[in-house]
């Protein structure tokens, strides 16, 4: 077997999308569609090659099939990258191309927002296939879903303090907030309205500079890798994944981490490095689950008190997680990977009963 079949074998269907005129350069992955449609956000990121963009697409679609299981949603797992940088190469003809290209799978996979594509996007997109979610209000859309992102990942941290310390009380510890885009400035405020304490590092001076305006009582840090050092309570990456490595374990003096990033173990063992450190990871795929409960409810028609009301259910979800470790004795990250496997396996098999 070729390394490319090897690569994307475990997946149901890879797809590469391109269109000359415009530029498009596009992958989409589906990873399962067991459970229903694959849901996943469209990422536009200025990758170093294919190969790269292939294995991020890979990788974030089987994430967001885990994460669908556990969010007990009826839906699977996919996930597009466009290669490029968003801030030159977007347009409305190379969107409109990967809306066709969406089409085309005739509703096998549902994309969204993700790093670099926005709500406006979205209502871009949706022009040439009407398998798009996270659309603005006034085409019925539930608008930016780092909304219910920040507050599912802020109940995960409940339930987290809450194994780790007895009371999901976030008052009174100090979290680290590592990038604080649509999810993380959108976390800092709930913490604070907790009587947390806050201390938040991003790469991007403009985004530091709004924080610094919106939520004035948040200390802020011009290098988020400074925040490994820091004297905390709890580590929140909320950036691009891959924020935990073996070095970050070392360094991190955190008892907690809990945050919105996608995929942020650097490698698998860094959640086994993690426990035997003696720190509570919360698994991104758990308690980042908001954003998509909030655009699969759009599939329904968007109720925010809803898709709320469901995403406040993470907090329940990360503490079964957290149960199911301890008593199966494997890692978190372990615990809710077979959670998930489980309901795709149990629900998914409900499949081969057919239906006249």
């Amino acid at each position: 077997m070729s390394s490319l079949f090897s690569a994307v074998c475990d997946h149901e269907q890879v797809l590469l999308c391109s269109d000359r005129p415009s530029g498009l350069h596009a992958i989409i992955a589906i990873y399962s569609t067991a459970l229903g449609p694959s849901l996943g956000g469209t990422r536009f990121h200025p990758y170093a090659d294919e190969e790269v963009a292939l294995a991020d697409a890979l990788a974030l679609s089987r994430a967001m099939a885990y994460k669908a299981a556990c969010a007990g949603l009826d839906l699977g797992g996919g996930k597009a990258v466009i290669i490029g940088d968003p801030a030159v190469a977007k347009s409305e003809p190379l969107l409109r191309a990967f809306g066709r290209h969406v089409a085309s799978l005739g509703g096998r996979y549902i994309t969204a927002c993700d790093v670099g594509t926005y709500v406006a996007d979205m209502d871009v997109i949706a022009r040439e296939t009407r398998w798009v979610t996270g659309r603005s209000p006034a085409h019925g859309g539930s608008g930016d879903s780092g909304v219910l992102t920040a507050y599912g990942v802020f109940e995960g941290m409940r339930a987290a303090a809450r194994h780790r310390w007895g009371t999901p009380s976030l008052a009174g510890r100090r979290v680290a907030v590592s990038g604080v885009g649509k999810v993380g400035r959108r976390l800092v405020g709930h913490l604070l309205d907790s009587g947390a304490s806050v201390v938040a590092g991003d790469v991007d001076p403009v985004a530091l500079a709004r924080l610094r305006v919106e939520f004035p009582a948040a200390e802020t840090v011009p290098d988020p890798d400074d925040l490994l050092d820091l004297d905390i309570d709890v580590y929140a990456p909320c950036a691009l994944g891959g924020a935990l490595s073996a070095e970050t374990v070392r360094r991190l003096r955190a008892g907690v981490v809990c945050g919105g990033a996608n995929n942020q173990l650097a490698q698998p063992e860094v959640g086994r490095q993690l426990a035997d450190a003696g720190v509570l990871y919360a698994p991104d795929f758990v308690v980042n689950a908001g954003g998509l409960i909030q655009v699969a409810d759009e599939i329904e028609g968007y109720s925010p008190e809803r898709a709320r009301a469901r995403a406040a259910q993470i907090f329940d979800t990360t503490s079964e997680v957290f149960r199911l470790a301890e008593a199966e004795e494997v890692t978190p990250t372990e615990a809710a990977e077979r959670l998930a496997e489980r309901r795709m396996t149990d629900v998914g098999r409900l499949r081969g009963i057919l239906l006249p």
